[in-house]
């Protein structure tokens, strides 16, 4: 018996299983973001032993149909019955294929609150398009978008800035205009380089100006990009543009800030900034052409 627990910890540990998209699932009606479901209610809470219940006690997270059980009536989630080798973590019995309907109709009765209203949201919502909500849930943290490493820091956005500004010592300035100078002593290293990340604070907002090197196909270029701190939908409210040259030439880009909810890495490998090829870098640095120094302007403005 100790064996066998100790494979079945070493599951909880692993596990990380999405609610799975079973055409099996029961029906509970047409579930959408009604206004009248998302306000909220009084008798909105639901027991812990009733949260329980829907807990898988594999992966820990909560069940969605087809919801399975054994002989004895422990219950497991569709997605790690498999891992289980078909058999009841709880009891050892063969699990076969018995749905228990009665808990996934308890569960299409129930109503829970947003698991981000600690950041602010209000609405109570149907257990089984919860987690629809949650996805899309204007509420939800954002990932810190600081580029040179990986960051798992999640949070809304003052807490990001000041995580960007005392933990990754990144550059802040006050206001809708810039004057950046790059430098770079080596110009043939360019191995997805991260460079520089700058956060400007104008409008009331908060805006990422990222500057880096990396591999176009064969090619090394550099691009320079603005990421808007908050949703796509506040972004679209302003426009940047950014200029670059040198011996008489320049180069101008006019853009959208896009949302950080859009990884850096997507925003970089759709071009969606002003991208410069190496020699016409060099070109723009003058010199012996053997360091980089470009000049990157710039200015923030809102729509009307």
């Amino acid at each position: 018996m100790a064996s066998s627990n100790l494979f079945f910890d070493d599951i909880r540990s692993k596990v990380d299983v999405d609610p799975p998209q079973n055409d099996e699932s029961t029906d509970v009606g047409e579930l959408v973001n009604d206004p009248a479901q998302t306000a909220l209610k009084p008798n909105g809470t639901v027991s812990s032993s009733v949260r329980e219940l829907l807990e898988c006690p594999v992966c820990l997270n909560a069940m969605y149909p087809p919801i399975h059980q054994c002989s004895n009536g422990h219950t497991i989630c569709s997605g790690c019955k498999p891992r289980v080798h078909n058999r009841c973590p709880t009891c050892r019995h063969e699990l076969g294929n018995i749905r228990c309907l009665a808990l996934e109709k308890v569960a299409a009765s129930l109503e829970l609150p947003c698991k981000y209203q600690g950041f602010g949201c209000i609405g109570i919502y149907p257990y089984y398009s919860k987690l629809k909500h949650e996805s899309q849930c204007a509420h939800r943290p954002y990932n810190c978008p600081y580029a040179g490493s990986e960051c798992s820091i999640m949070g809304d956005i003052p807490y990001l800035v000041a995580h960007l500004k005392d933990d990754h010592k990144v550059d802040m300035h006050n206001g809708s205009t810039f004057n950046h100078r790059y430098v770079k002593s080596n110009p043939q290293e360019v191995e997805n380089a991260t460079w520089m990340l700058t956060v400007f604070s104008c409008f009331g907002q908060y805006f990422c100006l990222h500057f880096e090197a990396f591999q176009l196909g064969m090619a090394p270029v550099y691009i320079a990009f603005l990421r808007f701190m908050g949703d796509d939908n506040e972004a679209k409210n302003y426009s940047y543009s950014l200029e670059v040259g040198g011996n008489g030439r320049k180069m101008i880009w006019q853009g959208v800030p896009r949302s950080i909810r859009d990884s850096h890495r997507k925003v970089r490998d759709s071009f969606d900034g002003l991208i410069i090829q190496r020699n016409m870098a060099l070109f723009f640095s003058g010199g012996d052409r053997k360091e980089l120094k470009l000049r990157v302007t710039g200015r923030i403005w809102k729509e009307q």
